[in-house]
């Protein structure tokens, strides 16, 4: 599994703890920036995180602005990607088993590094149920409309 992780300026430090968890877990990742405090425009780290995860490069995308929602707002509209904001662990596990989940998104001034490296432990232990749920992934991907047409 290859991760692309992204940040903006407000998201930095956490940015470091969750590539330290990351090695720690021995998951391969690629840096995509910011790499200082300079202020730059999250909507362009996440397009390039999320393109990444949406062309395949990329099994998983994590997204880290000030508040985490920004980065999902941007990254969902590249069409392919699921980015789910994820502020506990329950919901973590939920975006990969039920909404198949391509990108975390996280809050660098909204939480602290514990909390982060375990939702982001269980957000990559979790795994896609299907079933059920694959009819409703297939519904936000708007994949379902063969189905209903025919």
């Amino acid at each position: 599994m290859k991760i692309a992780v992204g940040c903006d300026h407000r998201g930095l430090a956490l940015k470091e703890e969750v590539l330290q968890e990351l090695q720690k877990l021995g998951v391969a990742y690629e840096d995509k920036g910011c790499f200082s405090s300079a202020s730059v425009d999250y909507p362009d780290v996440a397009r390039q995180v999320a393109e990444g995860v949406a062309s395949g490069a990329y099994q998983h995308g994590i997204l880290i602005c000030g508040t985490g929602i920004g980065m999902s707002m941007a990254a969902n509209k590249v069409p392919g990607v699921r980015a789910a904001l994820c502020n506990d662990t329950f919901s973590a596990r939920m975006a990969r088993e039920h909404n198949n989940a391509n990108v975390l998104c996280l809050g660098g001034t909204v939480m602290g590094p514990g909390p982060a490296r375990e939702i982001v432990r269980a957000y990559l232990s979790a795994s896609f149920q299907g079933g059920r749920h694959a009819v409703r992934v297939a519904k936000i991907e708007g994949t379902d409309r063969k189905r209903q047409e025919t």
